[in-house]
């Protein structure tokens, strides 16, 4: 699957792997500051999320194998993966799957482990959003208000927002078909995936979603693993506290 991306700068390439709901645009600002610092780096829109294709199959293995395409076809080596959330989990499972293609792995705020579905409120409200004839972002802000009370994370959502046809707006991501598959985006690594590279597993200070059980996990998944926990900070890391979380990435890199 060809997977939509952005590229700035040039140098060693820096994947960046968005949660889910989220798409590429989530980290533009993020990304051109590893560029200054550098980096070539890949901003890259999931299946069924942002401008990438859409397809019924959704899993951390097809996900993954979508960044090996991805790799293969820029004709990359030697990259460092860096992922949120879900991306988080894609970039453990590509890591472990293609070893010879990472360096170095950058995990954020998610654990090897599985998690029970979540979403349910969120993805209420973007079904509502998806129902509904929107003819402006503030009607679609006011929608999803009675569904999502963080305005931070209204705004998230909302990002995945575009006028499809002149006074229509509609969403980039793929609702159906990442509905159906909602079970499999909480599935644990299996128990045989190891990656031997150095791994930094990046934490909110205020998230529960990597917890002191979760060390053992991941240090037989990540031999060489450590983890980093970001003050002021929770699920959304490096949008809550930019600049500790840019300071974590750039002294393990």
């Amino acid at each position: 699957m060809k997977l939509h991306s952005t590229i700035v700068g040039e140098g060693k390439p820096l994947l960046i792997l968005h949660g889910f709901l989220g798409m590429s645009d989530n980290w533009r600002t993020l990304g051109r500051e590893f560029a200054e610092a550098g980096y070539q780096v890949h901003l890259i829109d999931q299946r069924n999320h942002g401008r990438s294709p859409h397809s019924e199959e959704f899993n951390y293995l097809v996900l993954a194998k979508d960044v090996k395409e991805y790799i293969d076809t820029h004709s990359l080596e030697n990259c460092i993966l860096l992922g949120h959330s879900m991306g988080g989990k894609t970039a453990m499972t590509a890591a472990c799957l293609f070893p010879h293609v990472v360096e170095k792995l950058i995990v954020v705020d998610i654990a090897p482990r599985y998690y029970a579905p979540h979403h349910q409120q969120i993805l209420e409200g973007l079904n509502a959003l998806d129902a509904a004839e929107l003819s402006s972002r503030g009607d679609a802000e006011d929608l999803l208000a009675n569904y999502v009370k963080e305005e931070g994370v209204r705004l998230f959502l909302l990002k995945n927002l575009y006028w499809k046809t002149k006074g229509k707006l509609a969403l980039r991501m793929n609702l159906p078909a990442l509905e159906r598959n909602i079970e499999a985006l909480g599935e644990k690594l299996p128990d045989d995936y190891r990656f031997s590279g150095p791994t930094l597993f990046i934490k909110g200070e205020r998230s529960d979603y990597i917890t002191s059980e979760d060390e053992k996990e991941i240090s037989k998944h990540f031999p060489s693993s450590k983890i980093v926990s970001i003050p002021g900070s929770g699920h959304w890391v490096h949008a809550e506290n930019k600049d500790g979380f840019y300071a974590a990435v750039m002294q393990f890199l």
